[in-house]
């Protein structure tokens, strides 16, 4: 994603609204052939420094008429998210820079031409340090500063599938994201794809109630950062569920988000509106479930099978989607529904929901040790967990339906 320096949002302060930057193959057909050949010099300049890449971009950029140094900065950010680079993590810059910088410190100070007030030449120095350290001194100058983000030297380019039209999208994606940074409360109208955004929301760890109306569901997303004011991490978590939402058919979307002068203003997108997300759905909503569904594939079940979000259950508009339903030849359906650690009002929240579905179904409840004592006593059978969820203690408690 890219950062809150590299956003360029409009705001309407008569309408209170928020218009986040987007290119256009119509509006903007210059950037077409520009980014076209941003991405063959990626390709052409493996080996080059981050910083080398950015002139290139600056230099191909600043050719249009209607480039900011803010754009050039985003479509930097997004080529290097693109890429992958060498960096330096064992600390052997830093050791080789203080031993260089040892070897020369007795003939400080160096110059290029010496003369009769400074007679150390700067050139042989260098090729004094390289005879000692026994390497061209080429391969030490460009291995001196490889910790240095901008001295990280590109090792894969952009995917070839990656294309002008492509890194448009996520350019007009990457900006409609910097406008939710600021978000504090989120509204999706879903139709039939429901349940994938419902899915990226957990993904995103958002805090949600899903109610139903008619024929469609309408999601509200709101968390600490309406609560605690000044943090933006929800916020980046709403920026985040973003591609998965583009990615599903048949919704609507209103964020309010938190503008100049801590006023108000709406930020509203559809699946109609042409943001196209590339994300293939995941099929857990974490790695505790990923690990669970896992461990009960391989586990003696007694004859009990699992699927994953297979059920739906409504209570007037109320809507409950467990993450798990177990089902049994002769022992019939139980659902099975998570619950991490969020806030105590999200989580006595979740408890009056699991009451109003209990005699609509049988459910199971599997409780983070850190929510157990937050989560009353609702007459529904809990299994509590660590820091992984057991096929073993959730098998215990089917066995008592």
């Amino acid at each position: 994603m890219l950062t809150k320096q590299e956003s360029i949002l409009e705001y309407d302060f008569t309408r209170q609204s928020v218009v986040p930057d987007r290119l256009t193959r119509k509006t903007h057909a210059a950037y077409v052939p520009a980014i076209a050949e941003l991405l063959q010099i990626y390709r052409d300049h493996v080996g080059d420094t981050r910083r080398e890449l950015h002139w290139h971009v600056q230099r191909e950029l600043q050719k249009l008429d209607d480039c900011p140094s803010v754009r050039i900065s985003a479509f930097c950010k997004l080529l290097d998210d693109a890429s992958k680079y060498d960096q330096d993590r064992s600390g052997a810059a830093a050791k080789l820079r203080q031993r260089v910088f040892s070897l020369a410190a007795t003939d400080h100070p160096l110059v290029q031409e010496p003369d009769h007030l400074f007679a150390t030449s700067e050139s042989k120095v260098k090729e004094s340090i390289a005879r000692q350290l026994g390497r061209p001194w080429t391969d030490i100058e460009a291995d001196l500063f490889a910790d240095v983000i901008e001295f990280h030297r590109l090792k894969s380019p952009p995917d070839p599938t990656i294309d002008a039209g492509r890194m448009l999208r996520r350019y007009n994606i990457a900006q409609t994201q910097t406008a939710l940074y600021g978000a504090v409360e989120m509204t999706v109208y879903a139709g039939r794809d429901f349940k994938t955004i419902l899915r990226y929301a957990k993904l995103a760890r958002l805090m949600h109630t899903i109610t139903r109306q008619d024929n469609n569901y309408f999601f509200r997303f709101n968390g600490p950062a309406s609560i605690v004011r000044e943090t933006r991490r929800y916020g980046v978590a709403m920026a985040r569920f973003l591609p998965g939402l583009l990615a599903a058919e048949d919704w609507r979307m209103r964020a309010t988000v938190i503008g100049p002068r801590r006023r108000r203003f709406a930020l509203q997108l559809s699946s109609r509106d042409g943001l196209r997300g590339e994300i293939v759905p995941s099929d857990f909503d974490s790695e505790l479930e990923e690990t669970f569904h896992r461990r009960w594939q391989e586990s003696d079940t007694n004859g009990w099978s699992i699927q994953r979000e297979a059920t739906v259950l409504h209570a007037g508009q109320s809507v409950l989607m467990p993450d798990f339903t177990f089902r049994h030849p002769e022992h019939g359906e139980v659902l099975l529904e998570i619950v991490g650690f969020w806030t105590p009002e999200y989580l006595r929240d979740k408890a009056q929901r699991l009451m109003q579905f209990h005699n609509h179904a049988r459910i199971l409840i599997a409780v983070s040790e850190h929510a157990d004592e937050a989560i009353p006593d609702i007459g529904v059978p809990r299994v509590v967990y660590k820091t992984k969820l057991q096929p073993q203690s959730v098998l215990a408690r089917l066995a008592e339906f």
